[in-house]
């Protein structure tokens, strides 16, 4: 029977929520936002297939009748198919650990996800953003310019930044170590503006820290919190852009600028701590005037191409 709603979950489908959950969490290193979204998402299945008792009781049925449900219910395509990899992800789980026999998720489809590409900043736009910076506290102006810089010159996550510790920062070499997906470690360069920036701060984060450790925190002198990193740049883009950008803007227009200044891909995935090239070629472009650019220089008949060509 399906039902739309909270329900209560048996105990032994909680015992093996909790177990993934675990296992997401510390074998597999996920992040503290992945972690708590398929926790949801599992509850959500199993309130929906409220006949369940474990994890044994589901049924491809099942699980492409909730997808559906969802569907009716206007869920936004990249929602299902993040619910959905959730269940895969569980049940693969549940039959490497010998709870079922059988994985009814093998066979189970989500909805494709156009692969859109962020809204990024010119060049322009990111120095003026940075520059409109003015706070009434010199040491939450020096932090806040600081944060702007080390995003745009190095490209990290907001949760890398919110992560980096004094002593990950090496202010002699202008480089940066950071703890990026799966645990993996990066050093990743920023330019003389941020180190300046980042110097700025240190030599005021005295005045409101409370931990010892973090580089950036917050007003009440804790490590920073990614939602005030997520605020701070939302009203500095606006301001400047008229749009209310995330971090990730910044992230991927520091890749783009790179790219566009003549950095291979590989680099650009380094930089951007990414496994897979195919995931940069997602997040980076190049522009369409740089390309024409560069056949000018390397083809031999490119002397014959108009400029409206």
């Amino acid at each position: 029977m399906h039902t739309i709603g909270v329900q209560k979950l048996s105990a032994v489908i909680e015992d093996q929520i909790n177990g993934f959950v675990v296992h997401i969490r510390d074998e597999r290193k996920r992040s503290v936002h992945t972690v708590a979204a398929y926790q949801a998402d599992l509850r959500g299945l199993f309130g929906f297939v409220n006949s369940a008792q474990s994890v044994a009781d589901l049924t491809l049925i099942d699980l492409r009748s909730w997808l559906a449900d969802l569907q009716q219910r206007g869920q936004a395509r990249s929602t299902i198919a993040r619910k959905a990899a959730a269940a895969r992800a569980f049940t693969s789980w549940a039959r490497k650990r010998g709870i079922i026999d059988q994985d009814p998720a093998v066979r189970l489809l989500s909805p494709s996800v156009p692969k859109t590409l962020p809204s990024i900043l010119s060049t322009e736009q990111a120095v003026q953003a940075i520059m409109s910076i003015v706070e009434d506290d010199p040491a939450i102006q020096a932090r806040n310019i600081a944060i702007l810089e080390l995003l745009y010159a190095t490209g990290i996550r907001v949760s890398e930044l919110c992560g980096i510790d004094i002593s990950d920062v090496d202010q002699t070499r202008n480089v940066v170590r950071v703890l990026g997906k799966g645990n993996r470690e990066r050093v990743v360069p920023f330019g003389i503006p941020a180190a300046g920036a980042v110097q700025d701060w240190i030599t005021l984060r005295s005045q409101i820290t409370v931990d010892k450790l973090a580089l950036f925190v917050g007003v009440r002198g804790a490590r920073i919190d990614p939602r005030a990193v997520r605020t701070l740049v939302n009203r500095v883009t606006l301001a400047t852009t008229g749009q209310r950008l995330s971090p990730h803007a910044l992230r991927h227009s520091a890749a783009t600028h790179v790219l566009e200044g003549g950095a291979d891909l590989r680099v650009v995935q380094e930089l951007l701590g990414h496994s897979s090239m195919s995931t940069t070629q997602r997040y980076t472009h190049v522009s369409v005037d740089r390309l024409r650019n560069t056949f000018r220089l390397a083809h031999p008949r490119a002397e014959d191409m108009s400029d409206d060509e």
